[in-house]
């Protein structure tokens, strides 16, 4: 059974998550899935593209597939790992892509909706980042993008709770681009998705590029980045890390001692 659902709706390309089992866990196997969407909707020039979840989901995805985490040792978020792919494919689609949301959204699923260019959700929506949870260092490409979209208050509140945050807040704060009734969500992300397509497809794909390097636009010293390499993998080598993802698996709750 194929982990994703794809149509084309006139001139927009639809991805529909298909993992109800996993709760519509990012699996890398469903990442390929959705990246080989991705550059089917570019070859067929589609102006914009909506990632949604089935109607009336209550967990649009759990996000990274824990069981995929990498050993301990290991860093769980290097450049090539499958999430990160996916997320440099919707970034880099050379069109708008659009967050259709609803029920929650955890861990590398948020950073999934986040780098989507626009999001628009129900009442019924939650973004929670998790990393902390279990005891995982997150990578620093992933928290610059938070930094950009939330602030730094923000996000260190999201990352040092973990506790989710709701629709109203993430308008608030700018996630939610609209936040829009249950029953009115297809149809008003369809009708936007419309909108966008009637405009110059050249102009905005020029555009998008222009702000994703805008949006990077942050100088970081050698120094710097050796720094947080080496405070990244104190954490992935560590037995809080060995604890978080074995606590996971057994559905309990992790005891963490704090010690690399």
């Amino acid at each position: 059974m194929p982990l994703i659902l794809s149509s084309i709706r006139n001139k927009t390309g639809i991805i529909q998550f298909n993992n109800y089992e996993k709760r519509n866990a990012l699996s890398s196997v469903m990442i390929k899935e959705i990246v080989d969407c991705l550059e089917d909707f570019k070859r067929k020039n589609l102006r914009v593209v909506i990632i949604r979840a089935d109607k009336g989901s209550k967990v649009w995805s759990s996000g990274h597939d824990i069981t995929e985490l990498a050993a301990p040792g290991t860093d769980p978020l290097s450049y090539d790992n499958p999430l990160e792919l996916l997320l440099r494919a919707v970034e880099n689609f050379p069109a708008p892509v659009i967050a259709m949301v609803e029920g929650t959204v955890w861990g590398g699923a948020c950073e999934l909706a986040f780098t989507c260019d626009i999001l628009i959700g129900a009442p019924n929506v939650t973004f929670a980042i998790t990393p902390a949870k279990i005891g995982v260092p997150y990578n620093s490409n992933g928290i610059l993008h938070f930094i950009n979209m939330l602030g730094m208050s923000a996000v260190k509140e999201m990352f040092f709770t973990a506790q989710p945050v709701s629709a109203e807040k993430a308008e608030k704060l700018g996630l939610l681009n609209h936040m829009v009734p249950l029953e009115e969500l297809e149809t008003f992300t369809y009708g936007f998705a419309d909108d966008i397509a009637c405009n110059s497809p050249l102009a905005i794909n020029v555009i998008k590029e222009q702000l994703n390097i805008l949006g990077k636009a942050h100088p970081l010293s050698p120094a710097a980045f050796e720094r947080i390499t080496q405070l990244r993998k104190a954490v992935y080598e560590s037995e809080d890390y060995k604890e978080g993802i074995k606590a996971f698996l057994e559905r309990r709750k992790p005891d963490f001692k704090g010690k690399e």
